[in-house]
């Protein structure tokens, strides 16, 4: 599988669980998720984050948001 798609995928539903979990808007969940060190180790292929469920990439995502940094 491509690898932009799934990282696209990835975002998508990090993003609607943001706004399911959080009451964020689109455009807020969007730019949490974008501008996450989350998303940049995402991007990083070498770390396969990009293949991981998004249960667990989320995870990762609370525990930067509540504690301004990655687990």
């Amino acid at each position: 599988m491509n690898e932009t798609f799934m990282i696209e995928e990835l975002v998508k539903e990090l993003s609607l669980r943001l706004m399911s979990e959080r009451g964020m808007s689109m455009r807020e969940a969007l730019d949490m998720v974008y501008n996450s060190e989350t998303y940049a180790k995402i991007l990083d292929l070498r770390t396969g984050l990009f293949s991981q469920s998004t249960v667990y990439v989320y995870s990762i995502l609370e525990t930067e948001i509540l504690t301004g940094k990655l687990g």
